[in-house]
């Protein structure tokens, strides 16, 4: 699939407040500064798409952007901010759970994992509550030319054996790079292939 184009469509804090327009949505989510908004515009061809920055929770809303407007490229905040409060961490948890259990357009939830790092606590957690609730995921792993093959392989098959441990089958996972546009071709293909088939 090639992105030909990409219009903001609108933002929102509750699922009353989506686009109008019905239509299949590939959400995009991820702890706080694991590079989605950067994985964002590379896939739609855009640098100045999603907000981008270097301090981690820059977004605090739930945005749709129509692509080649036959669907939405949603961008959902990160979980497990922790310079937020309790309280706005509390506000962005409930913001997330309601899009993700409630949006009945969503076709799959990617979620994003730094590839240089173990897979964290809080992505587990997460993960097992969309196991729970049966959300339909496949797993991202951004920053893919930050380091060498041969140690990114290592750290791929350790992350692996981690998810193992809880899990009896992966979901499908994609190598990611902003930086290259390694993965854009697979994971554009990926929502081909599933907006084919509903």
């Amino acid at each position: 699939m090639k992105i030909s184009e990409a219009v903001f469509a609108g933002s929102s804090t509750r699922i009353s407040q989506k686009p109008k327009r019905r239509l299949p949505e590939f959400a995009f989510i991820g702890r706080s500064n694991v590079g989605k908004s950067s994985l964002i515009n590379s896939l739609c061809g855009n640098r100045k798409l999603a907000m981008t920055s270097s301090t981690p929770g820059k977004t605090k809303l739930v945005n749709h952007f129509l692509i080649n407007d036959s669907w939405y490229l949603v961008d959902l905040p990160g979980y497990g901010y922790a310079k937020l409060n309790q309280k706005g961490r509390e506000e962005l948890a409930a913001m997330i759970r309601d899009y993700i259990l409630n949006s009945e357009e969503m076709v799959l939830l990617f979620v994003l994992v730094d590839s240089r790092h173990d897979i964290t606590e809080i992505d587990r957690e997460f993960l097992a509550e969309l196991g729970e609730h049966q959300v339909p995921f496949a797993l991202i792993l951004t920053k893919c030319d930050k380091q060498g093959p041969n140690v990114l392989a290592a750290q791929l098959e350790r992350n692996r054996q981690i998810l193992l441990e809880q899990w009896e089958e992966l979901p499908p996972v994609f190598c990611s790079s902003s930086q290259t546009h390694r993965g854009k071709e697979e994971i554009l293909d990926y929502i081909e292939n599933i907006l084919e088939t509903i």
